[in-house]
């Protein structure tokens, strides 16, 4: 469940920095009943931003894909086999 605070708790630095990171949630700030920032343990923030490159990646390789460039598995590994004497 998500955490929901309001923007005056964050003068208490020390225990949201503690929130943030007994969690993998981001929490959720308020600003007169309504939302306006969310905030994370930068463990979390990383991990996240990992996940959205791979999906960046996967995205960009299935249009490869449907685009025709793609190259054979066989041909492609002999090729680094003798570029790089393996």
């Amino acid at each position: 469940m998500p955490k929901i605070i309001p923007i005056k708790e964050l003068k208490n630095t020390s225990d949201i920095s503690e929130m943030c990171h007994r969690t993998d949630e981001p929490i959720y700030v308020t600003k007169n009943g309504y939302g306006d920032m969310v905030i994370m343990s930068m463990e979390s923030y990383e991990s996240q931003m990992k996940r959205i490159k791979m999906y960046e990646d996967i995205e960009t390789s299935e249009a490869q894909i449907k685009e025709g460039k793609v190259k054979d598995a066989r041909k492609s590994l002999a090729s680094m086999r003798e570029r790089y004497g393996l």
